[in-house]
């Protein structure tokens, strides 16, 4: 089996997409499929969410080609990492200097593809190189959406450059879908724009919903996934049904 390679993209932080990637990580591998999570943001925030090293090789020793097998095992059974520290911001101004720059991280993985049945990249808040080349690499993209105001202004954006990559550089690039996290169902104002979403964007909305809940804020705290840390909160329901879905609309996808 040829790796599914899912990018989780949005060019505004604070969406819960290092939570969302690290926990789905998390779950698939619990499905007993063989996972890998490329923590590709300079915070590192999913190398720490799986209690990984952040100095050992990582993502950028890996891009810039260094000697050495970046790929760590994680305490969580069929779930690996490449991690991410700091370094891997100086990848979005060295790639400048590179021929197909757009490329590096599509040729690396490439290498890793008959390796894992899912690859999961977790992208910085931006679309910079480091997110275009996550783009590039990726066959699916799924864009986690906090339900505010300006996440809502900031989503066609995020459309017109899917669109311009499938075009273009990834013709084989499908959305799988906009994740709404951090919902609050008491909020009207995040009632109002989830349904403003669903109402524009209809299927390439996830029917899962992450609500707001203490345990998922708490969980990186402790080196640990939301169904690691509490399986029976209402945050690892949610996330193992989101991944269940997004299994779905992978299969779905495929078949069509």
């Amino acid at each position: 089996m040829t790796a599914k390679i899912i990018m989780f993209g949005n060019q505004k932080g604070g969406v819960g997409k290092t939570t969302t990637a690290v926990n789905m990580a998390t779950i698939i591998a619990a499905s007993q499929f063989k996972t890998l999570l490329i923590d590709f943001d300079p915070q590192g925030n999913s190398t720490s969410g799986v209690n990984g090293n952040k100095k050992s090789l990582g993502s950028y020793d890996w891009m810039a080609g260094q000697s050495g097998n970046p790929i760590q095992s994680t305490y969580i059974p069929h779930l690996d990492l490449i991690s991410a520290n700091m370094d891997l911001a100086a990848a979005d101004i060295e790639l400048l200097q590179i021929q197909n720059r757009e490329f590096v991280l599509h040729n690396k993985v490439l290498e890793l593809k008959e390796k894992y049945d899912y690859i999961l990249i977790d992208c910085p808040p931006s679309l910079g190189l480091l997110t275009v080349n996550a783009l590039t690499a990726s066959t699916h993209i799924v864009i986690p959406m906090q339900c505010e105001y300006y996440a809502l202004e900031g989503i066609t954006h995020i459309m017109q450059i899917i669109q311009r990559i499938q075009g273009g550089l990834n013709p084989k690039l499908q959305l799988l879908g906009i994740l709404l996290t951090m919902y609050d169902k008491r909020s009207t104002l995040n009632q109002q724009i989830a349904n403003d979403i669903r109402f524009h964007f209809q299927q390439n909305v996830f029917t899962a919903v992450i609500p707001r809940n203490v345990k998922i804020a708490e969980a990186p705290s402790h080196g640990k996934p939301i169904i690691l840390y509490d399986v029976k909160s209402t945050g690892a329901i949610s996330y193992m049904d989101a991944t269940k879905e997004l299994l779905q609309r992978i299969h779905t996808q495929k078949a069509a």
